[in-house]
């Protein structure tokens, strides 16, 4: 196999330039036009078979044959969308969008795909078919649980799935991941406590809401520590409470709310810990003459790699990252990622790539880092390779 100009060095290059120009024009959600836009302009340069547009709204999807005759179809998929935070790094390519900014790094993610597509299109030395899904809305839209929803797996055919995320904190050139959960399933929850408000002087005559709100904050704790598994991991955070008024002290409320998280990391765990939520709920405030709402908010499913595709998304990054640098026992962490609802409708594997000393992900300080953007590139052709046959991965 020859390599065709550009290097990968040299195409890396290329693609941090991408990612600057998406950086500067971060977009939330489902409303990416400028996204969508620069990436279908350049899978279509790049020669791509099909390039669809409009997908979940704004997801963009690209096939890719390969010359060697048929084989399985694989897709390789990246998030586009920005958070809703002020950018605080004054880097020449800082966000020029108030209030929006590219903390999470997926700007590098879709050039990473961008140039892992330009590679394969124009050498297609493998067999079956690579499709590229640059995926919109992962930072609470569910993207892609619409896309799946849109008929994506079955319109294009998609046999298997695979993910990469940067982190910070793992060495540049380094990757990680885990067969089984890698990431947790979270839940959000609002509960509406309704009693019998009153004079502060006389609570004999009202169902304080406030005092059963008390109570049941201490009773959902009780999930975690008394009614799971130590070994399983459960998060329940409560991190919004609203009673009453400090402009009238001498009033017992008639309703509260409370909110929080929920995060879980088996699917089976998940089940049950609701339903232990919702009894905790209703019980406590019962106990107190009062009446619970319950406003469940699902979010993410547990994000749960395919053992056998684990161990080969691990083989591909050994190929070139080399053994040291490839951790396939990375620990579990308690974030969530709607590439969950991808991974059960199909097997797959999510890889985490080296961000280095960098701020933390949503932090207003983070950058992804282009030194990265090599590695990426190259853990995506490695993979190609390690499912349909060779491939550039140099």
């Amino acid at each position: 196999m020859t390599f065709d100009a550009p290097s990968l060095s040299a195409l890396a290059e290329e693609a941090k330039a991408w990612r600057r120009t998406i950086h500067q024009h971060p977009e939330l959600l489902f409303d990416l036009p400028k996204t969508a836009a620069l990436v279908t302009q350049k899978l279509t340069e790049f020669g791509c078979d099909d390039v669809v547009g409009g997908i979940a709204k704004s997801g963009v999807v690209a096939v890719i044959k390969g010359k060697n005759g048929p084989g399985r179809t694989i897709a390789l998929r990246c998030d586009m969308d920005a958070l809703p935070m002020a950018e605080q790094t004054n880097l020449p390519y800082a966000s020029k969008v108030e209030n929006m900014m590219h903390a999470c790094g997926h700007d590098g993610h879709t050039a990473m795909l961008l140039a892992a597509a330009r590679r394969l299109a124009e050498t297609r030395d493998f067999a079956g078919k690579v499709v590229l899904v640059f995926q919109p809305a992962e930072e609470g839209g569910g993207g892609g649980r619409l896309m799946i929803e849109e008929g994506l797996l079955e319109r294009f055919g998609i046999e298997e799935v695979y993910g990469m995320h940067n982190e910070p904190g793992l060495a540049v050139g380094s990757f990680a991941t885990r067969s089984g959960p890698v990431m947790a399933g979270g839940d959000r929850f609002v509960i509406t406590i309704i009693g019998k408000g009153g004079h502060a002087a006389s609570p004999h005559l009202s169902h304080d809401p406030v005092v059963a709100m008390g109570h049941m904050i201490t009773a959902l704790q009780t999930i975690a520590s008394r009614f799971t598994d130590p070994l399983d991991s459960v998060v329940l955070s409560l991190t919004y409470v609203e009673a009453g008024s400090d402009r009238a002290l001498n009033v017992i409320p008639a309703a509260v709310r409370i909110g929080g998280t929920i995060r879980t990391m088996q699917p089976k765990t998940r089940a049950a810990v609701e339903a232990r939520f919702r009894d905790v709920v209703t019980m406590t405030a019962k106990l107190f003459s009062a009446e619970a709402e319950i406003d469940w908010r699902p979010g993410y499913p547990v994000t749960v790699n395919d053992p056998e595709k684990t161990k080969l998304a691990a083989a591909a990054a050994r190929t070139v990252a080399g053994a040291a640098n490839v951790d396939d026992d990375h620990p579990q962490t308690m974030g969530s990622e709607d590439f969950s609802y991808m991974l059960e409708k199909r097997p797959g594997a999510f890889i985490w790539l080296g961000n280095g000393d960098s701020a933390d992900l949503h932090n207003p300080a983070y950058d992804f880092n282009d030194d990265a953007i090599v590695h990426g590139l190259r853990y995506w052709l490695a993979l190609v390779q390690q499912r349909l046959g060779k491939t550039t991965a140099d």
